[in-house]
């Protein structure tokens, strides 16, 4: 069994901001394998169901960004996954393009206080990993603004684009080919021109 969690923020003040992406990834899982995210358990919503034939739980936590590894912690104890090969994790990178995806096996925070959190509560840095670009934050802006702003019309499309992308590479993780999805995704994408 695999845990899939995405970052965010509940309530409806949140929705469709740049620090949610996560959420919007799981919400694009479930409708593509229609699986419903509406069940609470370890402080999130979750939902059972398959993806590409492994069993998965779709998790949101629910416990604000910056306690996200309290949640996945829980649910990583109840459902006895091993958070190194079964929790995969998705959240919002200010570091990399609008709708642009970096997948990695391991790594830091990197400042993100959502990931740091887990780390914290995991004691380990090693779980897979899914960022979505949100675009890097305007010179002058304060980056909690940033990240829980809203996205213009032209990067909502290009956020589509890359939710349905950071899907397709869900499902290529859980078939073991994270190295496929890796050279797949981790390249620089041009921006399509207006």
């Amino acid at each position: 069994m695999y845990i899939i969690a995405g970052l965010g923020n509940p309530t409806l003040q949140y929705e469709g901001t740049r620090h949610n992406v996560g959420f919007d990834v799981i919400d694009t899982l479930a409708d593509r394998y229609n699986i419903s995210v509406d069940t609470r358990k370890s402080r999130a919503l979750i939902g059972k169901g398959m993806i590409e034939g492994h069993k998965v739980i779709l998790a949101k936590p629910q416990t604000f960004m910056n306690l996200s590894g309290e949640s996945i912690r829980s649910l990583a104890d109840y459902y006895k996954v091993d958070v190194e090969t079964e929790l995969l994790v998705i959240y919002d990178d200010v570091s990399l393009d609008v709708g642009q995806l970096r997948i990695r096996k391991k790594g830091s925070a990197g400042g993100h206080n959502g990931i740091k959190n887990i780390i914290l509560n995991l004691g380990t840095d090693v779980f897979p990993r899914i960022k979505v670009g949100v675009g890097e934050k305007p010179k002058k802006y304060d980056l909690a603004d940033y990240v829980l702003g809203h996205f213009s019309k032209a990067e909502k499309e290009q956020m589509d684009e890359g939710y349905k992308k950071a899907a397709s590479a869900v499902a290529m993780i859980l078939n073991g080919e994270m190295d496929v999805a890796m050279n797949e995704y981790n390249r620089k994408v041009k921006p399509k021109e207006a």
